[in-house]
């Protein structure tokens, strides 16, 4: 893809995701009316259908209604007290906001996205939560390299 080309899209995905914040925050739902962006309709694996009930309830009605993920990786992921989170992408922060809750008041979540008015979105949903370790920062996600760390053969380090 040239380097043209990828602006073109990475600026409609913003514009879309743009879009999907502003419709959510003007109390609609998200980019289809359903708070996914299937195009066929079929709501099962994506959205706010990924997050249990339970998780729904922590989290402010916006931020459910603006998840556009595919995934919910905070029911896999084994998160403890003091970590520090990071989400690329993070959209409305339903990620961020109950990663920050797992993490507690010693831990971090931060959400990386490159549209405006999904981090505004973002941390208004986190102020309604009452979550005060959850950090949103403007940016685009880029190809990284990983290698371990001598002193920790676990740890990746970015270089």
């Amino acid at each position: 893809m040239t380097t043209s080309a990828a602006d073109d899209l990475r600026e409609q995905v913003r514009r879309r995701y743009a879009e999907a914040a502003r419709s959510v925050s003007e109390g609609s739902s998200g980019c289809c009316g359903s708070g996914s962006c299937c195009a066929d309709g079929s709501e099962s694996g994506f959205g706010e259908a990924l997050y249990s009930f339970e998780q729904r309830g922590e989290l402010p009605d916006a931020a459910a209604l603006a998840s556009l993920g595919c995934g919910n990786p905070v029911a896999v992921a084994e998160l403890r007290e003091g970590e520090t989170v990071l989400d690329l992408g993070s959209g409305g922060g339903i990620d961020v906001i109950l990663s920050a809750k797992r993490v507690g008041e010693t831990g971090l979540a931060y959400g990386l996205d490159m549209t405006d008015e999904m981090l505004a979105l973002a941390r208004r949903n986190a102020e309604e939560a009452g979550v005060r370790n959850a950090i949103f920062l403007k940016a685009r996600s880029r190809p990284c390299r990983f290698r371990t760390s001598p002193s920790t053969s676990s740890s990746p380090t970015a270089w």
